[in-house]
């Protein structure tokens, strides 16, 4: 294994070439969201909070996490960006989500890139005419079920109101459910606020509108914050089919407005992305009754893990034998897997820097691998992200938090039917350790001394693999071919290139097999950088 940070470099090296290179106020302001990890003392971590001027980081913004993350994977929803069409374009170009639907003659949207399109004339004289035209033309060419408008920042910059035109449309359009999401890209400060603001609109537009799920299984659950990269979703449903259990809805990859609609007649909620989709768990749980549990099925055991907690929350020993059987089925060829790729996998080195809960997941399957996490962080994170959801009542809220409209949830007045009692839950907790309502967050997990980093700079980036020399680094598009020209193969965990998918037994002998063929390369040590095959010129000013 490698050596942890403290083993190999002291802190005061550290702070001299990274944080020394920054003006003494960005040096302490930067310090508060670069800490070293002890899983016994959770130290405080800053996060949430704007990125310092004139430093590139991998964050988006809050358009990109309403409309790019949470409702982009929706497949029978016209997503329409009001604004120019650059935003609408790269919201789209980027997905990473796939997509099928039940039957060829189903809606299936993803593959449109749907804006207003907005031009200069429309910023000074209004758009909202334009997005009333835009939404005919949806209606009259597709015939949606559902239409959702997001506006970016020129929209929010004029005051064009998405909420009044989606009500004067859908007088228009009755059959057809039209809403809109305030989520100009300065509203938050990442795209997490975008998070925040699409489960608000999900909750008041469409969760609840339906009682009458589709249902075979006796069981059913959500899946809430997987997004379907790599198609993801696919082999989670699968394998939910295997143990004879529904899944309602899956918020958002590959889901139907149906499925958000029917989403509060589930029985248990599992939570992926706890960052991305927690909102709308508690929401469920206060509204209808349904309790939610961290869940994560990124890796092999961590899959397995996950199974057995659906089955001992339904204490039914059909299901825990069934549940059984099919994780001893699906570890034979995974134990095989494992065997072949840590024989050369055992002993690397990994970074990550990925959003959600990835980077706190896909630590599971370089354990798996044998490898060392040696640093990881979140670009969009919170505290409780990082030191679990005990310190949310410490968070102080200050006014960017307040740019978020927050919804008061109260049990609904018909419907609401706690699944389990306190007492239930409780004699669960006891037995199985199952944590409801609870995420203990990313530092508990790694080990002593590795370094936890919060919205990552490029700078900070390419200071630590100077320092550290990782056999992998695991991140984001914008940091791809910078960290590849530094001779580090880098792997994406937003967007899977050519790969995945990474979830469920499955997905994780596929990450064994890629992970193998990536970290063992030499290739990328063979790279030569554009800055050192070029000849630098010098200069210098004279002054008379």
């Amino acid at each position: 294994m490698g050596k942890t940070l403290i083993e190999e470099l002291e802190m005061s090296k550290f702070s001299e070439e990274v944080l020394g290179a920054y003006p003494k106020k960005v040096a302490k302001k930067r310090a508060k969201s670069i800490v070293i990890n002890d899983p016994d003392s959770i130290p405080q971590i800053q996060a949430n909070v704007r990125t310092i001027p004139g430093i590139i980081t991998q964050r988006g913004c809050t358009y990109a996490g309403c409309k790019g993350v949470v409702l982009g994977p929706t497949r029978d929803i016209i997503n329409i960006t009001h604004g120019p069409i650059g935003c609408g374009f790269y919201s789209w170009l980027t997905r990473r989500n796939q997509t099928r639907a039940d039957q060829p003659e189903m809606e299936n949207f993803i593959p449109y890139a749907f804006s207003t399109d907005m031009q200069d004339s429309n910023i000074v004289f209004g758009g909202e005419e334009k997005l009333k035209v835009a939404i005919r033309e949806a209606v009259e060419l597709f015939n949606p079920k559902g239409i959702a408008i997001f506006s970016t920042c020129p929209v929010g910059l004029i005051g064009d109101d998405v909420h009044r035109v989606a009500r004067q449309m859908k007088e228009e359009y009755p059959g057809v459910n039209i809403f809109g999401f305030s989520c100009e890209g300065y509203r938050g400060v990442s795209q997490s606020a975008g998070h925040h603001i699409a489960n608000n609109g999900l909750y008041k537009n469409l969760i609840g509108k339906n009682d009458n799920p589709k249902r075979k299984h006796k069981y059913a659950v959500n899946v809430l914050g997987e997004y379907n990269i790599g198609g993801d979703a696919f082999v989670i449903d699968e394998l939910f089919e295997k143990i004879g259990v529904d899944i309602i809805a899956t918020m958002s990859g590959n889901s139907t407005l149906e499925q958000f609609e029917t989403a509060h007649t589930a029985d248990f909620s599992l939570v992926m992305c706890h960052r991305s989709i927690n909102y709308v768990a508690e929401m469920l749980e206060t509204s209808f009754g349904i309790p939610w549990a961290k869940a994560n099925f990124i890796g092999a055991e961590a899959t397995a893990k996950t199974l057995r907690k659906v089955g001992q929350y339904f204490a039914d020993q059909e299901l825990i034998d069934r549940i059984e059987v099919v994780i001893a089925e699906e570890m034979v060829a995974v134990s095989k897997a494992i065997e072949k790729a840590k024989a050369k996998t055992a002993g690397k080195t990994a970074m990550l820097f990925v959003g959600g809960s990835r980077a706190h997941h896909y630590q599971e399957l370089f354990t798996e691998l044998g490898m060392e996490t040696l640093v990881a962080g979140y670009e969009f994170g919170h505290r409780d992200d990082y030191e679990g959801r005990r310190v949310i009542p410490t968070i102080q809220i200050d006014a960017d938090s307040r740019n978020i409209e927050e919804i008061t949830v109260y049990p609904d007045a018909t419907r609401f039917k706690p699944r389990k009692t306190e007492e239930e839950l409780a004699k669960l907790k006891e037995a199985f350790d199952i944590e409801f309502n609870e995420y203990k967050g990313m530092m508990t997990e790694m080990k002593k001394g590795t370094l936890v980093i919060d919205d990552l700079s490029h700078f900070e980036m390419e200071k630590l693999i100077e320092l550290y020399k990782p056999d992998i680094f695991c991140a984001g598009i914008k940091e791809k071919y910078v960290v590849q020209k530094m001779g580090i193969p880098l792997k994406q965990l937003h967007n899977y290139d050519n790969g995945g998918p990474y979830a469920g037994f499955a997905g994780a002998i596929n990450f064994y097999k890629d992970i193998e063929m990536i970290a063992c390369s030499t290739i990328f040590k063979q790279m030569k950088a554009p800055w050192e095959m070029e000849e630098v010129l010098e200069a210098e000013y004279v002054f008379n």
